[in-house]
Formats: structure tokens, C-alpha cells, sequence
């Protein structure tokens, strides 16, 4: 349910050639308690408008000299948000209704208007718009969630597999290379066993900053297992330049953290992919990155190897 507070602080904007006629309707507004009333009486200037305040109804005129009500919608369309058009349209001539509901229009008001079908249509069509809003919104925070891994706030699998083909592809465009690194934290079953749960989320929840401030804005991180993290390389210049990040991740998971005022250690094996040379498709990295981290375990732990096919 939207609150009538909510509907009376909606954005609003009334486009009038007649600046008497739309200051008489932002009075009307005004009164019945709404807050942000704009107007203006330039149909060409209604876009930019918009775009920069996002407008959550638009009181349009369909009648203006130089460019018509009918331009504007075509205008507002090109950006219109999930392809709603908050426009209400307002006109002297009846036989307008028709042709302004069919070019977009929510609603249509016949001049000179009763302040209280005015103040009805507003309300009824702004309820509308809020809840429209909020279901974009909602729709944006699940699949947010669904790419996002609930303990700490990474990429999931998911996600990480889309930034990795993305990767891919610019690395194509660009004749250029990208790399992904794939590792497990090394001895964290015994941490978690004698710690307990609570240490071990603590700990990887750190482990997830560490890996973050160490690369760059453009780069991903995510976990994609219990103690398993991948990190996306979205660029790199060399094998050279991909070896000085893994070797600082190695350093740098080593550190010891200081969980429950006490001391905790561990360390990483990691394991890297590079497009081109050892895979072309995010899958196909993924897992030569994955044989990579094992032949890393296998030589001792605490270190990284780059796929060797």
C-alpha cells in the first residue's frame, strides 16, 4: 500500500504553453498538499527535464504552438523506464482522449478542468506509478541478490561466469588478454573444526576484503564455494602483470587475522587461466584455472602455478 505522504511528495511536472492556465493547476496541487510542483511552458526543454529529475507524472498539453504534446511523448519514449510513460494528457479538445491514450498517455483531463477530477486523476494515477516503481525496484534488489553471494557480499558464480565472458569478448575486440585465478584456502576445514562456524565466516568474510583491495575497480571477485574464491582479471598486459597480482593475493591471504583476540593463520593455492593461450570461453578458463590451483596444492600449497596444458 502507498502512503497519500509518498503520493503528495511524487515529482511532478506541468508543460503548458499558457503560463496562467498551469500556474492555476500547480496551485491547485500546491494546495491539496503536493510538495515538488514544477512547470514550465517550453515543450522542448520537457526531455532534459525529465532526465535530470525523473518526473513521476507529467502534466502534458497537447495543444502548444512549435511542438505539440504528441512530439513530446515521442521525446519521453526514448527514455521512458520499463517503457511507462507518466504522462497525463491535457487538451480542450475531447476527441484528443484517443489518439493521446494510444500514443502512451496513462490519463486524460478535458479543459478548463474541475480542480477535484484534476486532483482524483493525479492521485489515482501517481498511486500507480509508485507502485510500479517499487516493483522495478524490487525486481532489481532480486536479481541483485541473485547474483551475489549472501556471506560476503561477492559475486556468486553466477555473475562471476558473465563478467568472465564479458572479459572474453572485449579481450576479442581489443586483440588483448584477460586471466582468471581460481583458489581454495589452504587448511580452512581445521580452522572452521576448532574455531568454529562463526571464526570461519569471520574469516572468509576478511579474505573477501583482502582479495578486493588488491585489485582493481574493473576487476570481479567472487566466492563460488565453501573457501573457494575466483577473481576476474578484466585486462592484462602479460603473463608477467598476472603473475605480481597472483603472488600479492598469495602474500597477502598469508597475513594472519586477528579473529575473536586471537591470532588466526592461513594461507592459498591458486591457480590461473589466461584467454587466449589456455581457454577461449569462460568455461573452458574456469576449469584450466582449476587444474591449475590442484597442480598448485600438489607442489606444497601456499602458492600459485599457471596452467600448463
Amino acid at each position: 500500500m502507498i502512503a497519500d505522504d509518498d503520493i503528495r511528495k511524487a515529482n511532478i511536472l506541468i508543460v503548458d504553453d499558457q503560463e496562467i492556465g498551469a500556474l492555476a493547476l500547480q496551485c491547485v496541487l500546491h494546495e491539496a498538499g503536493y510538495s515538488n510542483v514544477n512547470v514550465t511552458t517550453n515543450p522542448f526543454a520537457v526531455a532534459e527535464l525529465h532526465r535530470a529529475n525523473h518526473y513521476q507524472i507529467i502534466l502534458l498539453d497537447i495543444e502548444m504552438p512549435d511542438k505539440n504534446g504528441f512530439q513530446v511523448m515521442e521525446d519521453l519514449k526514448s527514455m521512458a523506464n520499463g517503457d511507462y510513460l507518466p504522462v497525463l494528457a491535457l487538451s480542450v479538445e475531447p476527441a484528443y482522449k484517443i489518439h493521446a491514450l494510444k500514443r502512451g498517455a496513462k490519463d486524460f483531463i478535458t479543459k478548463p478542468f474541475d480542480a477535484q477530477e484534476v486532483l482524483t486523476r493525479v492521485h489515482n494515477m501517481l498511486e500507480v506509478r509508485l507502485k510500479h516503481e517499487d516493483a522495478l525496484e524490487a525486481i532489481t534488489t532480486f536479481e541483485k541478490l541473485a547474483q551475489q553471494d549472501p556471506l560476503t557480499g561477492l559475486a556468486n558464480r553466477r555473475l562471476l561466469t558473465k563478467k568472465i565472458s564479458a572479459g572474453i569478448a572485449n579481450a576479442r575486440r581489443q586483440n588483448s588478454a584477460t586471466a582468471v585465478i581460481y583458489l581454495d584456502l589452504d587448511g580452512f576445514k581445521q580452522i572452521n573444526d576448532s574455531a568454529g562456524h562463526a571464526a570461519g565466516d569471520t574469516l572468509l568474510k576478511y579474505v573477501a576484503k583482502r582479495l578486493e583491495s588488491v585489485v582493481r575497480k574493473e576487476d570481479t571477485v567472487a566466492r563460488v564455494g565453501g573457501d573457494e574464491f575466483m577473481v576476474a582479471l578484466w585486462h592484462v598486459g602479460s603473463e608477467s602483470d598476472v603473475r605480481t597480482v597472483v603472488q600479492k593475493v598469495v602474500e597477502i591471504i598469508s597475513m594472519p587475522y586477528l579473529i575473536d583476540r586471537r591470532n588466526v593463520h592461513v594461507t592459498t593455492s591458486a591457480g590461473v587461466g589466461i584467454y587466449p593461450a589456455h581457454g577461449d570461453d569462460a568455461e573452458a578458463l574456469m576449469k584450466n584455472a582449476d587444474a591449475a590451483l590442484y597442480a598448485a596444492k600438489r607442489d606444497g600449497k601456499n602458492a600459485f602455478r599457471i596452467y600448463n596444458a
